[in-house]
């Protein structure tokens, strides 16, 4: 399994662009999946900005993979509108730095409902994403994500049959964590599956190293291989990072940190090296 190719949220080792490329050239990682820069999210960076992160990471023999951005991540009853035109800025910034592909989600549900009666409503509104991308030349990828629409394999399939060109990003400790299993998870969903995040869970919630957790990366990475899938973006979740507590929804916080790093740059490496013994 030596073949992979790794990416990473290098925001977890570092705030500022130089300890992000800093963590990944030291730990051999060839991709950033771009989330925060300094002390903003992807999707406050203008364009000139993200011209110049693409040249610090160029001038190191790096390149951006994905834009980890947070569309689809409102409430469904969200200003929807006002979120499309934020989506074009995301693309614009995805032609700027090259990315191929732009993660996303399917809108927060009302806490306590049941998702099904808005079914509807966000294959709608993931099906005018993908309008909007089309000739962007980029992927957009569906991550799982607790408190979401598609928060479960079930729900997952559901946009992806539903939802043309929507392709997937597996995310084991999510799944974990919505009390999905994953090797279910997977055998429902693999053929959509563009790319892995590599971050693990137990049942508790808590977040743990890859390969000691209930999310069976060991088993699912042989298979992800099988099908042709080379990129897993690193995103360990083991240290407070900044800009953490915005990533996920009021309530579905999960548990960071149980291990002990003096930093979160050890975390990030900590994590990198979890997964290589895994890969070999």
């Amino acid at each position: 399994m030596s073949d992979f190719v790794l990416s990473a949220f290098a925001d977890e080792a570092g705030k500022e662009v130089s300890a992000q490329i800093s963590a990944m050239v030291d730990n051999g990682i060839r991709y950033l999946e771009v989330r925060g820069v300094g002390d903003k999210n992807i999707v406050d960076l203008t364009v000139a900005e993200a011209a110049e992160l693409k040249k610090q990471l160029a001038d190191h023999g790096l390149s951006t993979w994905s834009i980890g951005s947070p569309i689809g991540k409102i409430n469904i009853d969200g200003d929807f509108a006002a979120h499309v035109e934020q989506f074009k800025h995301v693309l614009e910034l995805a032609n700027t730095l090259e990315a191929g592909n732009i993660r996303m989600f399917s809108f927060f549900m009302p806490k306590g409902e049941d998702p099904a009666p808005y079914r509807n409503q966000v294959i709608e509104q993931l099906g005018v994403l993908v309008e909007t991308a089309k000739g962007a030349g980029v992927d957009l990828c569906h991550e799982n994500e607790k408190g979401i629409y598609g928060d479960i394999a079930s729900r997952c399939l559901d946009i992806l049959q539903n939802v043309p060109g929507l392709k997937a990003v597996f995310d084991p400790a999510n799944f974990i964590q919505s009390g999905q299993e994953t090797m279910e998870a997977w055998e429902m969903l693999h053929p959509y599956v563009k790319y892995m995040h590599i971050k693990d869970a137990v049942a508790a919630g808590d977040v743990v190293p890859a390969g000691t957790g209930e999310g069976r990366i060991p088993e699912l990475l042989p298979l992800y291989a099988a099908q042709g899938g080379r990129v897993l973006t690193m995103e360990p979740h083991l240290f407070e990072f900044s800009g953490l507590s915005g990533l996920e929804q009021e309530g579905e916080r999960s548990v960071v940190g149980k291990l002990s790093f003096g930093s979160q740059r050890e975390a990030f490496d900590y994590a990198v090296q979890a997964l290589k013994k895994i890969t070999g």
